[in-house]
């Protein structure tokens, strides 16, 4: 059974962008039943080119990729998310739709990336770090056992990557 997972930011254009292309990436590169997807509170309707280019440059297909309102995963007919995860501090401060499933939620918070300093290549340099490190959290999401974790103990090990 896939395990759906639900990434949420504010705008869904940059941090939040980067965790679902980094989480499928490395899903399928390691032959894991795990789907991820990502919205915002306040989709702002364009995606930052800066994580387009990072995504990309690290092999990842970003054609599909859109910004999303959270509203499109609620209701009847939508996949049902084992996990949701922050990465934005706002967005973990906002009250939540309820999401299908009663899911496990954890905060891993990144800076912003578009906010770097040092113009064009800083903002570059930025987006590939942040990258970096938002796929060393999603290849320790993808080590756990899913499939034989039961609520309590998923979120006990989200908490402890969390710390990483």
């Amino acid at each position: 059974m896939t395990t759906n997972v639900l990434i949420l930011c504010t705008h869904n254009s940059a941090r939040s962008v980067l965790s679902e292309g980094m989480l499928n990436h490395w899903a399928v590169k390691l032959d894991k039943d795990v789907r991820a997807y990502s919205a915002g509170s306040a989709p702002s309707g364009r995606l930052n080119p800066f994580a387009l280019e990072a995504l990309t440059n690290a092999g990842v297909d970003v054609s599909d990729y859109r910004s999303k309102s959270w509203d499109e995963f609620v209701g009847d007919g939508v996949p049902e998310m084992r996990v949701v995860i922050t990465v934005c501090d706002s967005a973990a401060a906002e009250t939540c739709p309820y999401w299908p499933g009663s899911p496990v939620k954890v905060h891993w918070g990144y800076a912003d990336p578009s906010n770097a300093l040092g113009g064009d290549e800083g903002k570059r340099l930025a987006f590939e770090l942040t990258r970096q490190a938002i796929g060393y959290r999603m290849l320790q999401l993808l080590a756990l056992p899913l499939d034989r974790l039961d609520n309590r103990e998923l979120q006990a090990a989200l908490d402890r990557i969390s710390q990483s």
